[in-house]
């Protein structure tokens, strides 16, 4: 009886292969980290043509610019939250949602808010909303000629947005929310949930720091997930090192979520205490500066999008704003992604953001 003594028929020996094959492709993967970092500095913030065309402080104001006509006289204005830069929103070529706004045909314009500094501490709601908001959206209808603005706000931006509809209704024509906090009633979410006064003395943080920190809402955001954000997130990029257009896009999304703001004192302050503390927006008591907030003063057509897979914004924290309000023009989409998915899913750019400007184009002039 001939006895097989070979490398393919012992166990053993092919073990060792397949570990001694793992090592050289491991090396071979991390011989190229050091090239990451020089990837990382070549990032590109925003992916579409534009121009300043307003300054406020620290603030500037985008205007998206193309060859293509524009079909609609009426802005449309990105709102986006004071946490992050908002080139979130101009991501990729392939991933921004501003161009399905300029493909489609629309005056197309982007909130940038920069970086509060430490004299910015004081700044609260009624300065962003009926400051610098105000004075944006007048500076549109003066530039356009057009009398309203179509705004889309992404939330905390959204709920920004929200409460200058309530108190501008005549100067808003639509007003579509992403993922938008309008019910903070509920306990889902871990943000609810940290944010609970038993648990979270406000008044004790901002008097001790002044702004809230961006390293402080970074570490948040880690640790509402930390075994995707700290695990795998690594593990994925050392495995796919060797694809280039995975490790670009990976970079620049890294970028954008590393790329923290802080937010001024007193709003953050207000924020908290009012809105997720104690609910003041639904409840028809929310103060900002010598005004309160009644969502039945919001008139105009409502889009109200929301993210299924939302761990920052459950959609039960989204949902009521369509009951709140007194416009009879009401729509709600849900769209299976996550918070951030809802601007860089590439199922969103196929099929959610086409139906979007398709609801726009029906009420633009």
């Amino acid at each position: 009886m001939e006895t097989k003594d070979t490398e393919s028929s012992n166990p053993w020996a092919q073990a060792q292969t397949a570990m001694a094959e793992e090592a050289a492709r491991n090396f071979q993967r991390m011989s190229r980290l050091p090239q990451l970092w020089q990837n990382a500095q070549r990032v590109k913030r925003g992916a579409t043509p534009s121009e300043v065309v307003y300054e406020e402080g620290r603030l500037k104001l985008l205007r998206y610019t193309s060859d293509k006509p524009r079909k609609h006289k009426t802005p449309v204005l990105f709102v986006f939250a004071l946490v992050n830069r908002p080139y979130i929103l101009d991501l990729l070529p392939h991933k921004s949602v501003v161009s399905h706004f300029v493909d489609a045909g629309f005056d197309t314009y982007l909130i940038d808010w920069h970086r509060p500094t430490h004299a910015d501490r004081h700044h609260t709601l009624d300065t962003y909303i009926n400051g610098y908001l105000l004075n944006i959206v007048d500076y549109l209808r003066e530039r356009t000629g057009a009398p309203q603005v179509s705004i889309v706000g992404y939330c905390m931006g959204g709920t920004m947005s929200t409460m200058f509809t309530a108190l501008h209704p005549d100067k808003v024509k639509n007003l579509m929310l992403m993922a938008a906090g309008i019910d903070f009633e509920t306990r889902e979410g871990l943000l609810n949930q940290w944010a609970d006064p038993d648990f979270f003395d406000v008044d004790a943080f901002i008097d001790a720091f002044g702004n809230c920190p961006a390293d402080f809402l970074q570490s948040t955001f880690l640790m509402m997930n930390p075994v995707a954000n700290l695990m795998q997130k690594p593990i994925t990029l050392l495995e796919r090192i060797e694809d280039e257009d995975f490790v670009d896009e990976f970079l620049t999304m890294e970028t954008w979520l590393n790329d923290n703001v802080a937010i001024p004192g007193e709003l953050y302050r207000e924020f908290v205490k009012y809105l997720y503390q104690r609910n003041l927006l639904v409840k028809g008591e929310m103060p900002v500066g010598r005004h309160i907030i009644d969502l039945k003063k919001v008139t105009c057509p409502v889009l109200n999008i929301m993210a299924t897979k939302d761990d920052l914004v459950p959609c039960a924290q989204s949902e009521p704003f369509n009951d709140l309000v007194g416009s009879s023009d009401r729509k709600t989409m849900k769209f299976k992604a996550g918070h951030i998915g809802l601007a860089v899913g590439s199922r969103a750019h196929r099929e959610l953001w086409p139906k979007v400007c398709d609801w726009l184009e029906e009420r633009s002039d």
